[in-house]
Parts: C-alpha cells; sequence; structure tokens
C-alpha cells in the first residue's frame, strides 16, 4: 500500500479498471490505453477484484494466480498499475469501498473514471450504494463493435438525468476477446496464444491454470511462499514466526504417523490456523454475519475463540481452499471437538507444542506424548487448557468438554 500511495498521491486524474482479470488478456489492455488517450489520465489502475459480489456463480481462480498475471500483463507499460486493494480487503469487494479508499489516497480534487463493461450499466443501480458512487466518479462504458447502443444510450440517458453523473462511452475492438474463451480454450486444450501476453500464457501453462473443470488445482496450486507472503501481511511479527512454526511442527507429526500423502495438507493447514487470529473483534463480529458463521453465546463474549471459525471461511475465500479436511483441522485447533480426524488432531496439537512456544508447564510433557500417540496427547493437552481457563475465571466451549470425555474413554 505504501508504494500505491507514492505512485498515486500526485495523480490529478487516474482511470480504474476494474475486473477478475482471469484471465487478463489484450483486450484490457487495448481498453486501459484507449482510455488513458482519451481521457488523458495520468495513470491507469488495475485493480484486480478480491471476492467480487456479481460472481457467486463462478469459482474465480485464486487471487494471487490473478494478482500475477496482471502485473506479468502490465510490466511493460509506465502508464499503468497494479493495485492489491481490493484483493487484500476483507470480505466481499464493492467498488464504492474502492473507490472511497482511492479517495483517501489521492490528492483531493482527484479525477476519477472508472472504466466497466457496457453491460453493467444497465446492472449498475443494483450495486452497493450506487447513488453515492455515480457522484463519486466518472464512469467509461466500453463495448466490443456491434453492441446494442440505442439501449445503453437510453440507459445512460436515465442514468445521466436523475444522478447528474458523467457517463462516457467508448467503443473497443480488442473486447472480442472474453477471459471466459480463453479458459475454455485452456481447459479443451486449445491455443491460446495472441490472446493474452506472452508472459501470461506462459504464467497460465506453468500453473496448470484453467486445465480442470471447476479449476481443482487451486486447491493447492497456489505457491507456498505467494501464501506466507500473503500471511506475513496480515499477521503480527511474532504470529508470523509461531505460524511458521505450527506448519513444520504439523508436517513433522504428519511424517511420523505414516501420513506422507497428507504432508501438504498438514503444512497449509498449519500455515492457515491463525489467519484471522490478528482482525480486530469490530471485524470478526461484522465477517462472522456476513458469512453467515453461527456464533454461540460464550464465543459472543470471549471473541477470540470466533477466529478459527472464521479463519477457515477466510482460507476458503481468500485463499481458496475447498478441501474439507483442511478446513476442519483450522476450525477446529482451538476448541477441538470429539472424534477428530487425524489432521485435526496434529493442528491441535502442533499448536500447542510448536518450537517457538516459550516454555510453560506441561510442554515438554505434551511434546513427549506427541511422538508417542495422539489421542494421549490430545488428552493431556485438553485436561491442561480446560484447567488453564477455569484458573483465569474465563468461558469453557462444550467443544472442548465434548472432546476431553471423548479422548478420556479412547
Amino acid at each position: 500500500m505504501r508504494n500505491e500511495i507514492a505512485n498515486f498521491r500526485d495523480c490529478k486524474s487516474i482511470a480504474i479498471m476494474g475486473g477478475t482479470f482471469d484471465p487478463i488478456h489484450h483486450g484490457h489492455l487495448v481498453t486501459a490505453e484507449a482510455v488513458r488517450h482519451r481521457f488523458k489520465v495520468d495513470k491507469v489502475v488495475f485493480m484486480p477484484a478480491g471476492h467480487p459480489a456479481h460472481k457467486d456463480n463462478r469459482q474465480v481462480t485464486h487471487n494471487e494466480h490473478r494478482y500475477l498475471m496482471t502485473v506479468l500483463a502490465t510490466m511493460r507499460n509506465e502508464n499503468f498499475e497494479v493495485s492489491r486493494i481490493e484483493i487484500d480487503r476483507p470480505g466481499v469487494t464493492y467498488t464504492i469501498d474502492t473507490i472511497e479508499e482511492l479517495k483517501k489516497i489521492c490528492r483531493p480534487d482527484v479525477r476519477l473514471y472508472f472504466i466497466t463493461g457496457a453491460d453493467a450499466i444497465h446492472q449498475i443501480m443494483t450495486w452497493k450504494e450506487p447513488e453515492r458512487l455515480l457522484a463519486m466518479c466518472d464512469f467509461v462504458a466500453v463495448t466490443r463493435p456491434g453492441y446494442q447502443k440505442n439501449k445503453l444510450f437510453e440507459e445512460i440517458g436515465e442514468i445521466r438525468e436523475k444522478y447528474a453523473s458523467r457517463i462516457h462511452y467508448m467503443e473497443v475492438p480488442a473486447l472480442a476477446i472474453s477471459s471466459s474463451d480463453i479458459r475454455n480454450r485452456a481447459l479443451k486444450g486449445e491455443p491460446i496464444k495472441y490472446l493474452l501476453p506472452q508472459e501470461v500464457e506462459d504464467y497460465i501453462h506453468k500453473f496448470g491454470l484453467y486445465q480442470h473443470a471447476q479449476q481443482e488445482e487451486v486447491k493447492f496450486m497456489l505457491p507456498l511462499e505467494v501464501m506466507q507472503e500473503k500471511l506475513q501481511s496480515a499477521l503480527s511479527v511474532k504470529r508470523y514466526i509461531h505460524t511458521l512454526g505450527v506448519a513444520d511442527e504439523a508436517v513433522k507429526l504428519a511424517e511420523i504417523y505414516g501420513c506422507y500423502e497428507d504432508q501438504q495438507k498438514a503444512r497449509v493447514a498449519g500455515l492457515l490456523h491463525d489467519c484471522a487470529k490478528d482482525y480486530p473483534k469490530e471485524l470478526r463480529l461484522r465477517l462472522c454475519k456476513e458469512y453467515k458463521i453461527k456464533t454461540d453465546e460464550i464465543m459472543e463474549q470471549q471473541t477470540d475463540l470466533i477466529h478459527p471459525f472464521l479463519g477457515a471461511e477466510v482460507a476458503r475465500r481468500e485463499y481458496q481452499v475447498e478441501d474439507e479436511e483442511i478446513l476442519n483441522a483450522i476450525r477446529y485447533h482451538t476448541t477441538g471437538r470429539a472424534d477428530m480426524s487425524l489432521l485435526e488432531k496434529i493442528i491441535f496439537i502442533a499448536d500447542y507444542i510448536e518450537p517457538n512456544r516459550e516454555k510453560f508447564d506441561g510442554l515438554e510433557e505434551a511434546r513427549r506424548l506427541a511422538y508417542l500417540d495422539l489421542d494421549m496427547a490430545m488428552k493431556y493437552i485438553l485436561e491442561e487448557t480446560i484447567a488453564f481457563v477455569k484458573e483465569r475465571g474465563r468461558l469453557l466451549h462444550p467443544l472442548s468438554v465434548e472432546a476431553l470425555e471423548y479422548y478420556k474413554n479412547r
């Protein structure tokens, strides 16, 4: 974000090229350059969407893949910038929030142009706070040749008259290229060369994007180093060091207990187990409501208990993890539960014994048991945790009580 502030602070006018960019192609680039030339803007900012509000009907490729492809596509044009504003923002992506954030970064008199497809103009009144949005920036409606312009002009005229906003129209021939066509071609093994920059085509082939229906490969195709970079920006230094320790310990336990095929799952679950831990209380509660995460009275009084349940949903939405075993390992790593899977037990225990933990009573015994028998370690850690909670007068979650009863009877 610091680099973005430096790049945008002195701009008198900016055009925002929003979209999923799944993948970015020459149509996007030609459009951006045409808008830059026509409106004489200082910068065109490509804004890959995080969790787009109007894309719930399709699984979108992981944020980092789309961001990196956009960087590769635009890096040769000094007038183009790529922003992380939307992909780093938790929750659903709304254009009004992006415009407001840009207004804070830029000079007070900056003029903003928002580039969008002509079809979106017909839907704009369904967007979040459309009246305020129409008052805050110009809209540039771009179409491909052959588009029904009369209906567009009629729609634009009605909006102009009602909201006194500035909406402009441009025809861009290169928009005949579409991301969906490129995805379908890649899925069928057909050539995509010359539809997008060579660097983007190479990236797609390198990571095997769009080669499987439903894009199942994105579950684990995000490079771990990219995942770690994202976590590093989301967590405190101490929390990040702890996270790396849990991931390493989880892989070690997975190897000890013979689940070689699940070592990658163990590392991913270990890395993401605290991905929502450093969210402020207000944000935790707001996202629980937005993501429809059920909270009970105990969780609402002790909001620290929310983070594993919220973390599982953040892992799904922000890191595109769809494996339910990983999500459950994140979800129950704090409270535990009865009859946990092997991976769930590994993450629960790894969180307790990871090597960066400061020494406390019972730590060495927990480590000793972890390398002998996971169920014995579960019972011991649950007993110690419940005793710790009671000593400090905190509320005990029923899932922890149920878990201890389960492992006492093993």
